[in-house]
């Protein structure tokens, strides 16, 4: 008996499902590329349930006859590639012949579609992938797709979908990279009958950008239009002002589609080099535009990867283009030299005692001046080690790091490391016992955000409170930010909600706030609230930063594990300068 057999259409389909529909967000995306590629001017989008329940896509696009519509339930059925010469040089966004019958194998699906011109349309009603019901109905121009109980037939991997919130996030990552792509089209989306966007189409891209990503994003906005042969580069991208942790805040589009790819990625980070610190990504609207024959996009089935022909000559394109527009912004922020020196008694962070009700010491926070002597610093928690205030300060490189003599030799200390290290380890003690103290905004701070990202935030807002952050919903995507740790000053906070935010969405804390996620947060802030390089500072701040060190549980490592100094004995510098053998 022959132990190969050929598979069934229905369970054909589910395979295949499995590669084009991970997730609600991946029936969102099929369908609103097939709802584009039909030249629609208006397309509207409903979800209920993060998109477990009901996911409707309806546009105003060609439509279909009854015999297309019936003929696109087949699999590797396509209006878009035709012979092999198309599939290399594919210039729509759907294209492959798996989506509709593998949705449908999951789901119960009803399409209702009709043709322009044609007198009815067709409504067609399909459970688990068996089309149940054929018939005629009154229908305007255009189609309607609905999707209802995903992945009904398929428990385990509906088992594997996550909260109502963490799928709808992935559904409005995926609208918004629709919705940015194509300023021309009027999308409309929903979430259980509640609106979350209506965008008007506009001529102009950058007002399609700004309503989409804020205008919070859209005034650090420079525009960026450069070209070399057939290859062009042509969008927006964020001025050095404005930064994630993540490069989630980076959409790039290849010949209007939009993708992840590595040599696209290192080469925006090319274009803003010296400009950006360690860990720092750009926000950045791009389109890259090439022959289509250049560009191979049926890599993967998500259609979010491709290939290159010339990968090269993209990335010198990109890279120069996003530099080309950095170099009018101003100067790289990185700078060395008189530029970068502060102002006098610019406000600075320590840690200062304070006597809880059962008369231990408790850790809290007072902004003072930078200026206090070293006989009132405070200490963290009294230990007798004084290896770091012991040594001599010999003063500072680079206005970033500063150089101590030892009884070992030279002592070169990160003041922007330590000083996270000093804040993260005070404020994680504050936080586990008695609270961070707070200041209150005179005015608050407004933060607009995306709806993803407002999503996000209502997840954390409990939690961020006691750590400090105490933000209020205002309507809509917009909050109020009303108080803010004491460490941060009178720094504005929202790039720092924007990283814990971008955190949140990278390591998925937002549903589980404990152990990592805390310190996570708790190092944000800290690197937000710590001394900056490129500083100069006075003795008595160097001296002040030492004695901290001494205090500290682990002074030899930064919160995110880098080297906070580095030592060079003696013996090693006598013998770089051939003093000994």
């Amino acid at each position: 008996m022959s132990r190969i057999k050929i598979l069934s259409e229905m369970l054909s389909n589910k395979i295949a499902a499995g590669e084009v529909v991970e997730r609600p967000a991946s029936v969102v995306k099929e369908l609103v590329e097939n709802a584009i590629d039909a030249d629609s001017s208006r397309i509207t989008i409903e979800v209920k349930k993060g998109g477990k329940s009901l996911i409707r896509v309806s546009d105003n696009g060609v439509g279909m006859d009854r015999d297309d519509s019936l003929l696109a339930l087949e699999r590797f059925a396509t209006s878009k590639v035709y012979d092999e010469q198309g599939l290399f040089s594919i210039a729509t966004l759907g294209f492959r012949g798996e989506a509709l019958p593998s949705i449908a194998s999951v789901s119960d699906m009803e399409i209702i579609t009709k043709a322009t011109g044609a007198d009815v349309g067709t409504r067609i009603v399909v459970k688990g992938g068996q089309i149940k019901e054929v018939s005629d109905v009154g229908a305007a121009n255009g189609t309607m797709i609905t999707v209802n109980h995903l992945f009904y037939n398929t428990p385990a991997r509906r088992k594997f979908l996550k909260t109502d919130q963490t799928e709808m996030g992935h559904i409005s990552e995926t609208v918004t990279r629709t919705v940015l792509a194509l300023p021309s089209i009027h999308f409309r989306f929903s979430h259980n009958g509640r609106d979350l966007g209506n965008w008007s189409p506009t001529e102009h891209c950058l007002h399609r950008i700004t309503e989409v990503m804020k205008e919070d994003v859209g005034v650090h906005l420079r525009e960026v239009a450069y070209g070399d042969g057939h290859i062009r580069i042509h969008g927006f991208a964020g001025s050095p002002e404005i930064t994630r942790t993540t490069s989630r805040g980076q959409y790039i589009y290849v010949n209007g589609r939009f993708v992840r790819d590595p040599v696209i990625r290192h080469a925006v980070m090319e274009g803003y080099a010296g400009r950006l610190v360690r860990g720092q990504f750009p926000v950045a609207v791009l389109f890259l535009t090439l022959p289509f024959d250049e560009v191979d996009v049926n890599v993967h089935p998500t259609k979010n990867t491709v290939r290159f022909k010339a990968p090269r000559h993209v990335h010198e394109v990109i890279a120069t283009g996003i530099a080309r527009t950095m170099r009018s912004v101003g100067r790289p922020l990185l700078v060395r030299g008189p530029a970068v020196a502060s102002i006098r008694r610019r406000p600075a962070y320590r840690v200062a005692p304070e006597i809880s009700a059962t008369g231990e010491p408790k850790a809290v926070f007072r902004q003072e001046s930078v200026m206090a002597s070293s006989e009132s610093e405070p200490m963290l928690w009294e230990k007798d080690r004084t290896a770091f205030a012991s040594m001599r300060v010999i003063g500072q490189l680079l206005n970033s790091y500063i150089v101590c003599e030892s009884e070992d030799g030279l002592v070169l200390v990160d003041q922007h490391a330590a000083h996270e290290r000093v804040l993260f380890e005070s404020m994680k003690a504050a936080y586990e016992q008695s609270g961070i103290a707070v200041q209150g905004n005179l005015i608050p701070e407004k933060l607009e955000l995306t709806h993803r990202e407002a999503g996000i935030l209502d997840s954390l807002i409990e939690n961020l409170r006691k750590m400090g952050l105490e933000i209020e919903h205002f309507g809509g995507t917009t909050y109020l930010i009303r108080a803010v740790p004491s460490i941060v000053g009178d720094k504005s906070v929202k790039p720092l909600i924007m990283n814990i935010i971008d955190k949140a969405a990278e390591i998925g804390f937002a549903t589980d706030f404990r152990g990592e996620a805390a310190d996570e947060c708790l190092m944000l802030m800290a690197c937000h609230g710590a001394i900056r390089a490129n500083r100069r500072l006075s003795e008595d701040e160097m001296k002040t930063l030492l004695k901290q060190m001494d205090r500290l549980e682990d002074p030899a490592h930064c919160p995110h594990g880098r080297p906070t100094v580095i030592r060079r004995s003696v013996k090693h510098i006598e013998k770089d300068f051939k003093r000994i053998v």
